[in-house]
């Protein structure tokens, strides 16, 4: 504005100098993110050759000083910014002596640079800390997809491995059986890889907007059932409630509930029959797998087993319990998992 309101007539006009030297002061900051220490050091130059040199008009407030103390503030390891702290201590009163002179003005010029500075720093720590967010939840993801991936792959290879190693004695003894289990195998290995399709698809930026299937929901577990059963576990599937309602996010998570649970009957309880039992009494809902196989004493039962940690995982990210133990009376495993659902996710909202 000094250089477009018109100057009181015992002042020169500003010269073409005077407009070359203060596009010099404001050119360096189109750098200030790659060199910020440089930038000031520039920027600091031409200011004082403008003031030493040319009698321009002046501005009330060093701007492009105030945008390099921000962004070495923002940028710049501790070392560069103490080495600028320790300039602009020195430039300051410098500026203000060749100035006014003023306390009053030393005091402001001070001001506003420990504000500039201070923003900067408030501006590095927002950053950083949007980082670490960003950081946990691509943790948190990987996390998902690895509990993903190994529910759908550790259920359909157990499952295949069952039905593979019935398949030889039922070749010799019962042909028909035998059919029906290879049947059962390649469901199931279609099964899963359309699951790790749907789910490899999500990662692919090409792929957005694509026709993928949602996630498995409580009208799958039919279907998962029946390809157990075809393993040969008895499998008995009872509803109680309006289990029906809950929302898809849950739905899923109990399908995957369910499949683990029965993934670690089928690899290490020596079960004949398994029981899946579903209650929802208001808002919370119950998710029950029991078999009577041989108990705590199969590795299922050990804590260790990503199996039993991924079910704890998934209840708790819903905020529900997982409690996994010996069965009614001591006999077979029991996987018990209690889950809240929101309110408005109530049948008929």
């Amino acid at each position: 504005m000094p250089f477009v309101v018109p100057r009181p007539p015992e002042l020169a006009p500003a010269t073409w100098s005077a407009y070359g030297l203060t596009t010099l002061t404001v050119l360096p900051l189109v750098w200030r993110r790659r060199a910020p220490m440089t930038v000031l050091l520039a920027v600091l130059a031409a200011s004082a050759l403008y003031t030493l040199a040319l009698e321009g008009p002046g501005q009330p407030l060093p701007y492009q000083g105030l945008v390099c103390v921000y962004t070495i503030a923002v940028l710049s390891p501790a070392r560069q910014r103490a080495v600028a702290a320790a300039l602009l201590l020195a430039a300051v009163p410098v500026s203000v002596w060749l100035n006014t002179r003023s306390a009053r003005e030393l005091t402001f010029s001070l001001f506003v640079f420990g504000a500039a500075y201070a923003f900067g720093r408030l501006t590095d720590a927002r950053q950083r800390a949007h980082r670490v967010e960003a950081e946990r939840a691509a943790a948190r993801e990987r996390a998902r997809i690895a509990r993903e991936m190994h529910d759908i792959l550790s259920h359909a290879v157990s499952l295949m491995i069952v039905q593979a190693e019935a398949g030889p004695v039922a070749v010799r003894k019962a042909p028909e059986r035998a059919e029906a289990a290879f049947e059962a195998i390649s469901a199931t290995g279609r099964d899963a890889m359309g699951q790790l399709r749907r789910m490899l698809g999500v990662l692919r930026e090409d792929d957005a907007g694509g026709g993928r299937s949602p996630q498995p929901d409580l009208d799958g577990l039919p279907a998962l059932l029946d390809r157990v059963r075809a393993g040969g576990l008895d499998v008995r599937y009872e509803t109680a409630g309006p289990v029906a309602g809950v929302p898809a996010p849950l739905a899923a998570t109990v399908y995957r509930i369910v499949q683990e649970a029965l993934t670690n009957t089928v690899r290490h309880a020596r079960a004949r029959t398994a029981t899946v039992r579903l209650g929802r009494t208001g808002g919370l809902l119950t998710v029950l797998v029991r078999d009577d196989g041989r108990g705590p004493a199969s590795p299922a039962a050990k804590p260790g087993g990503h199996g039993l940690v991924g079910i704890r995982e998934r209840a708790a990210a819903h905020g529900g319990t997982a409690a996994v133990g010996p069965g009614p009376g001591g006999t077979g495993f029991e996987v018990r998992v209690e889950l809240p659902v929101p309110s408005s996710a109530e049948v008929g909202v």
